[in-house]
């Protein structure tokens, strides 16, 4: 089966197709036809493209997602793009995208249909960012499959559902909870359900046998505790802005800040959320960039005091989740790291993992820096925590869920 995966954003489309069932899956022997990005549209469109090791860059004026999304499938479906699996749309067989916000609603992925819609309508005050972007992408395929092609929603929140109340509650009066659904929901759950998943494969568990803490660092960041192979906590909230520190994201700050900063700024309560969602985090520290990458050079090649701030801050706030997370959970076994500063800084893993001795986990030097974009152990041969180093690849699960929910097949974790 052809999978078309969409992740629809504001201005952008990232999108893969993978040849994947159940016979596959339980083999893990998937495979990706192809891969790529749209950036810019409502203007002259960036499009990033790869087949196979073919890589190639190139501009299209697109106006909206829908109208990228009908460019990608006909590009993909011509000569031009060298993908023999794809000649028309009757050869993408399901279509999964990435919605970001389920609500309480959906505990596991759900095959759309009208009324799957109207509830992911239904959770647009929660993530208005995001879900109205999602919703556009499913449509756009409508119009352009038709509605005989099946299509599978994959919820960031769904694996964190499992999370129980006295976790998700926040100390506000409870008629909020009930009226608005005030409370922590977190996100990124594909990538930690990803990664929980490699992590028990690789060690040989059962997903009752999984009780670890996951971080998925990159320019979005959240931790979460997975016990028993479910999650009973993570660092994100009702929305994005709480947890770690981002690159540009300030989280958990006294709310009383909220109130100081517009005051003294002059800026309405919407422009204040703006600020700290787009101007603070890592960016704000350095007062440089939110490229962990471009801080750590920098830092490397002039010991500049802010930058190193930032780097320690970040590194700080991480650290101080695995012990937190370590005391709800009554211990864990294993620390995951994973994004794109998880699976690809040594530098920073090492950062956060040193003073967790304490702990158990000793991070091995070479392993560490041996694993950069790898899959494997990086804690000492004797630590009685682990530390894994382990890719992400939200894409793939998002394929496997769409074959299963089609297929009528149980949620797998």
């Amino acid at each position: 089966m052809n999978v078309l995966v969409l992740n629809a954003g504001s201005s952008s489309l990232k999108f893969q197709i993978i040849a994947t069932d159940l016979e596959r899956i339980q083999q893990d022997k998937d495979e990706r036809i192809c891969k790529g990005m749209v950036e810019g549209t409502g203007g002259e469109a960036i499009i990033t493209f790869q087949c196979g090791e073919d890589k190639r860059k190139f501009t299209a004026s697109l106006r909206d997602v829908a109208a990228a999304l009908d460019y990608i499938v006909r590009y993909i479906a011509s000569d031009q793009s060298g993908v023999d699996e794809i000649r028309s749309t009757a050869d993408i067989h399901a279509i999964g995208n990435r919605v970001v916000h389920g609500g309480e609603m959906f505990t596991e992925s759900a095959r759309i249909d009208d009324k799957v819609v109207k509830e992911i309508e239904d959770c647009i005050d929660l993530a208005p960012l995001h879900n109205p972007n999602n919703l556009k992408c499913i449509r756009a395929a409508w119009d352009i499959f038709g509605k005989n092609t099946p299509q599978v929603a994959v919820f960031d929140t769904a694996f964190h559902t499992t999370i129980p109340d006295y976790a998700y509650l926040y100390a506000v009066p409870y008629h909020l909870y009930r009226r608005y659904r005030v409370r922590r929901y977190g996100f990124h759950g594909t990538s930690h359900r990803y990664v929980a998943f490699r992590y028990r494969f690789l060690r040989g568990l059962t997903r009752e046998q999984t009780n670890i803490i996951t971080l998925h660092l990159g320019n979005g960041c959240s931790a979460t505790a997975i016990k028993q192979g479910k999650s009973v906590d993570t660092s994100m909230g009702l929305t994005p802005l709480e947890g770690l520190v981002m690159g540009t994201r300030s989280v958990d700050v006294d709310p009383a800040v909220l109130n100081l900063i517009s005051s003294k700024e002059g800026m309405t309560p919407d422009e204040v959320v703006t600020f700290l969602n787009t101007q603070s985090g890592l960016l704000g520290i350095s007062g440089l960039t939110n490229d962990m990458r471009e801080l750590q050079a920098e830092l490397n090649e002039h010991d500049d005091r802010r930058v190193r701030l930032a780097v320690e801050v970040f590194c700080y706030r991480v650290r101080k989740y695995i012990g937190s997370y370590m005391a709800a959970m009554g211990g864990a076994d294993g620390v995951v790291f994973t994004g794109g500063i998880g699976e690809n800084s040594g530098d920073v893993r090492a950062r956060i993992c040193q003073g967790l001795e304490w702990a158990g986990l000793k991070i091995d030097a070479a392993k560490n820096q041996e694993m950069v974009g790898r899959e494997g152990l990086i804690s000492t041969d004797d630590s009685k925590l682990l530390a894994y180093a382990i890719p992400t690849n939200e894409e793939l699960l998002i394929a496997r869920d769409t074959v299963r929910v089609i297929l009528g097949q149980p949620h797998p974790s």
